[in-house]
């Protein structure tokens, strides 16, 4: 288990932390750009969570929205690999889930941006069953 995540102690599941996938973060932290991590590393929400902001930042709302999408959906296939079971805590504080976190965060502002108010929300809600602190570690705490 990561040093800083504990055990529920309520008797809830224990936290899931995805494995390192060190071949596609070196690839990123080398500067390759993230739309060719992804393409070599399709699984790797990493790489979606930065073209999603990428593409939020250029103004191009339905692209972020598309691509933190791609980048959710391909977590939540890490997660159920990795013994999630649909809840229970996915911790900010260990590095490897924090594309998946970056995605649902990217997916929630872009749903807000173009209207869609509920999954906005929802988004909201996954983040903050995940994990209390993801939230205020993106963007000052404002998904949506």
């Amino acid at each position: 288990m990561h040093p800083n995540v504990h055990s529920n102690l309520l008797g809830g599941p224990d936290p899931t932390l995805l494995p390192d996938e060190a071949a596609p973060r070196s690839a990123l932290e080398a500067g390759d750009d993230p739309a060719d991590v992804a393409a070599r590393f399709p699984a790797y929400s990493a790489a979606w969570a930065d073209l999603a902001d990428r593409a939020y930042g250029n103004g191009s709302t339905i692209e972020s929205y598309a691509y933190a999408r791609v980048g959710y959906h391909r977590g939540l296939d890490a997660l159920r690999r990795n013994g999630w079971k649909g809840h229970g805590p996915v911790p900010w504080s260990h590095a490897p889930n924090r594309g998946f976190l970056r995605c649902l965060y990217a997916l929630g502002r872009a749903a807000a941006a173009i209207g869609e108010a509920d999954e906005a929300q929802r988004c909201r809600d996954f983040l903050a069953d995940s994990d209390p602190d993801a939230i205020g570690a993106m963007d000052g705490g404002q998904v949506g």
